[in-house]
């Protein structure tokens, strides 16, 4: 397969890439701006090992750059897409939404009437679990109200779905959008809590811990989230779904950090402060849906992943 992957030199896409390049049956089109949401040289970093591989082909530009975008579909006769292209993170939306609403929602659009134009009909979209907001149900699945998001990115993530949606119904595009909860591992962002959790406690500096250490968040290890990812590229028995892919185990915030500090071999310094605005309490991803259409079946605990994310981190 000629399969693009948006957003490839990041987290999730970089892993991807060298899981799809592992046999040598696929072409990888990669697309990437290299933003500075975080350090662009973490980003180069993840790829650089596959730019001399043949069966890779990348494309350093903005999603809304829409004339660049054509001449790739143009060059290429791609089979499916797999779109994680668009920026992440809470609380940086709540400063900055009309930059969530281009590089999500409008990328998005972009991505979606290049498939309309050049007759490319499957695509994986990267949705989040932050759509589910402060959810009072025990757990989350895939039926449930998600029309009250508490931040702008749980927000364009939802319109982002409806866009698919649309697109699906007026042009025959086989769409499955996936709900990714709180993935960890190998190349995390280090934004995110563990990779920052990891970084500050080996440099003996205090941790940022919002609330009191019960919030949830269903941990998903990246090996898990990306054998998901390629199920859903090669799942043709409907031509939408909404799929949620968790870890199966949610953890809360006292136990994330008292297992990194087992793993180290260090304690925390623990700077408590207030539930930030756009937090959710917690994450618990329903993963039936998963298992019956994807054959989905995480097999990394939380313990085990911890362990080989430090050990990668320590070893980068």
């Amino acid at each position: 397969m000629k399969i693009l992957i948006t957003g490839v030199a990041g987290f999730i896409g970089s892993n991807l890439l060298d899981e799809l390049l592992k046999d040598g049956k696929n072409t990888i089109i990669g697309i990437d701006n290299y933003n500075d949401f975080y350090d662009p040289n973490i980003k180069k970093n993840n790829i650089k090992h596959n730019l001399n591989n043949s069966k890779f082909i990348f494309y350093n530009i903005d999603l809304l750059d829409v004339t660049s975008l054509k001449q790739i579909f143009e060059k290429n006769n791609i089979d499916g897409i797999v779109h994680l292209a668009g920026f992440g993170g809470v609380r940086p939306s709540i400063d900055n939404p009309k930059l969530y609403i281009d590089q999500n929602i409008v990328a998005t659009l972009n991505i979606l009437e290049c498939m309309k134009n050049y007759n490319v009909n499957k695509l994986v979209y990267a949705s989040s679990s932050s759509v589910y907001g402060n959810s009072n149900e025990s757990i989350f699945s895939e039926n449930l109200n998600v029309s009250e998001p508490i931040s702008p990115y749980a927000m364009t993530k939802k319109a982002c779905e409806e866009l698919c949606y649309t697109y699906h119904k007026l042009y025959n595009l086989n769409i499955v959008a996936l709900r990714f909860f709180t993935v960890y591992g190998k190349r995390q962002r280090p934004d995110l809590a563990i990779s920052k959790f990891t970084k500050l406690i080996l440099e003996d500096k205090p941790i940022p811990v919002f609330g009191d250490g019960t919030t949830m968040r269903d941990y998903t290890y990246i090996d898990d989230i990306v054998q998901g990812i390629i199920s859903s590229v090669e799942y043709n028995k409907t031509s939408y779904e909404i799929i949620n892919l968790g870890g199966g185990e949610p953890i809360n915030l006292d136990r994330m950090i008292s297992t990194i500090e087992s793993v180290l071999g260090k304690k925390a310094i623990i700077n408590r402060m207030d539930m930030q605005k756009g937090d959710v309490n917690k994450t618990i991803a329903d993963i039936n849906k998963a298992r019956k259409l994807l054959n989905y079946n995480p097999k990394t605990s939380f313990e085990s992943g911890i362990q080989k994310f430090i050990e990668w981190y320590k070893n980068k």
